[in-house]
């Protein structure tokens, strides 16, 4: 290059990895990262190995979308072979701790019959003892708990199992995440740095600030040998300028799948970080980082899902974060690990929970926890939170994908807090069924019958009307649909107009028109401008 002064490309992905996977929530507590290697990765890999073919036809087959096939043409079958066997070394630590939850399990099955569960601690497998509890609940069935931040300090948290894979793209395309490993590529770069890594946040600020290009190798000990990849990823061309907002309204911009940010010219509030990038042909217009503000207010997570805790997103986004509001969660079962333990342990130290009606006050404005039903397989989860989020007088609720399931609760919330002027609500009604992401963590195989009846599902027509009729708003915008074509790498969403949910979604905006409402399904990129 001409200078030493550049700027990281729009199109650069910060893609982060743990165990060469694609890197989400689960894979960052300990416990369900355990779970997840032995029932998610080796279970994929071992399987590619053996039928390398059958995955690659199942990977054309639409109907198999985000199944657990790896999408490498059936070829690469040694390097698959070689990470397995990596993993088997590497992670023998979690292996172990895995058997060691599911032979707990099972111990309390046949053994915790109603009498005191005081004898049975010296029958939890050694590698668990110190990191158990056990307990009943009323109706006397047996289980256990995490004391999860003893986890984080164990030997069972391990950042050397995190890395960054840095790469251009120049589409939307990319593999379904959650069943192909990332095996090397000459055209990538694989740091293997801790997500926390200092190093990151000064990457991404060259997104919009000129920097030292020497500087940035020795911060992150850019190989000799990948240099000249390194450096192309970057340009001495000026950014697309930001244009801080500095109007009278509120103004909402929709950035797809549940990312909504709420600006005026005094605050941001993002929900649900999703971004896209750009510098690439794009037959669908969207915002992007360059669309963000240089310092973000509150970021506003709504639940432990990859399609709304985007690492890949808010990395490369800490270094503006002032706050980030997560759903409370301490009761340390398996399926329900802690949001505020998991982003403390990857750099962010600005992490506030909120529970049901707790409300966060700032300037002229407030976040409030609402109910978050349903979407959830019946699982005991507690990290789940809606938002009503109040700019002055002007207030919004953004229920994700709560399904309205027992409509009273929501109807309570409105004596509470009353009506509110914009809707925002998840509409994918069909949902995955329990196992497809809970599948790791359960000790024990779920019938299919009963698996599918246990969906993650949001609302329907119906259930969404429910919700509309309780707030009485002005206007409904439905979204969180994975509809976008950047979202089907963590969605595994392809629609047609005669799917359910867009039947259903397309009832709830012709019902809400009907009543004179303003509704709309959000697609692609949409601004929303409303004074306080």
């Amino acid at each position: 290059m001409d200078t030493d002064q550049v700027y990281l490309k729009p199109n650069l992905v910060i893609e982060p990895l743990f165990d060469n996977w694609y890197a989400w929530s689960h894979l960052i507590s300990p416990a369900t990262a355990a779970m997840n290697i032995t029932g998610r990765h080796l279970k994929i890999m071992s399987s590619y190995i053996q039928a390398p073919a059958a995955h690659a036809a199942a990977v054309k087959n639409p109907k198999m979308l985000g199944g657990p096939f790896i999408d490498y043409e059936g070829k690469r079958v040694d390097e698959i072979e070689q990470l397995r066997n990596n993993t088997l070394e590497n992670q023998k630590e979690l292996i172990v701790f895995s058997k060691a939850v599911k032979e707990l399990d099972l111990m309390l099955k046949a053994k915790a019959k109603g009498f005191s569960l005081e004898p049975l601690y010296e029958e939890v497998p050694e590698v668990l003892k110190g990191y158990v509890e056990l307990i009943y609940d009323l109706n006397n069935q047996p289980s256990f708990r995490f004391f999860e931040p003893f986890l984080y300090n164990s030997e069972f948290y391990k950042e050397t199992s995190q890395s960054i894979l840095l790469w251009l793209t120049d589409n939307d395309e990319r593999p379904f995440v959650l069943s192909t490993p990332r095996l090397p590529d000459k055209d990538k770069i694989h740091l293997n740095i801790p997500f926390s890594h200092n190093g990151l946040d000064a990457l991404s600020k060259m997104r919009r600030t000129s920097g030292s290009l020497s500087e940035i190798k020795e911060k992150l000990n850019i190989p000799a040998d990948m240099e000249t990849v390194f450096e192309s990823f970057f340009t001495t061309e000026l950014p697309k300028a930001y244009e801080k907002y500095t109007g009278d309204k509120v103004r909402m911009r929709y950035f797809g799948h549940a990312c909504i940010l709420v600006e005026t010219k005094d605050v941001s509030i993002l929900i649900d970080p999703i971004i896209s990038y750009y510098g690439y042909p794009q037959e669908i217009d969207r915002f992007s980082d360059m669309d963000l503000p240089d310092t973000i207010d509150y970021v506003l997570i709504t639940h432990n899902h990859q399609d709304h805790i985007l690492f890949e997103t808010l990395i490369p986004l800490r270094h503006k974060i002032k706050n980030i509001v997560v759903p409370r969660s301490s009761n340390g079962s398996l399926q329900d690990p802690s949001l505020k333990l998991m982003f403390n342990s990857i750099g962010f130290k600005n992490v506030l929970e909120i529970g049901e009606l707790d409300t966060v006050n700032f300037n002229d404005c407030s976040i409030t926890g609402i109910p978050f039903i349903g979407e959830h397989s019946d699982l005991n989860i507690q990290a789940k939170i809606c938002h009503h989020v109040r700019v002055g007088d002007f207030k919004m609720l953004f229920v994700a994908d709560s399904c309205n399931v027992e409509s009273k609760i929501y109807q309570k919330v409105q004596a509470l807090v009353g009506d509110v002027d914009i809707i925002f609500l998840g509409m994918e009604c069909d949902g995955a069924p329990l196992s497809w992401l809970y599948g790791p963590l359960l000790t024990e195989p779920l019938a299919r019958d009963k698996d599918s009846s246990r969906r993650l599902a949001g609302s329907n027509f119906e259930r969404g009307k429910g919700l509309v009729k309780a707030f009485n708003p002005k206007e409904v915008y439905v979204y969180a649909m994975g509809q976008e074509p950047w979202l089907e790498f963590i969605s595994s969403i392809k629609y047609t107009d005669e799917s359910h949910p867009i039947v259903q979604s397309d009832l709830l905006i012709k019902d809400c028109k009907a009543n004179n409402i303003v509704a709309e399904r959000l697609f692609g990129e949409k601004e929303i401008m409303y004074l306080k």
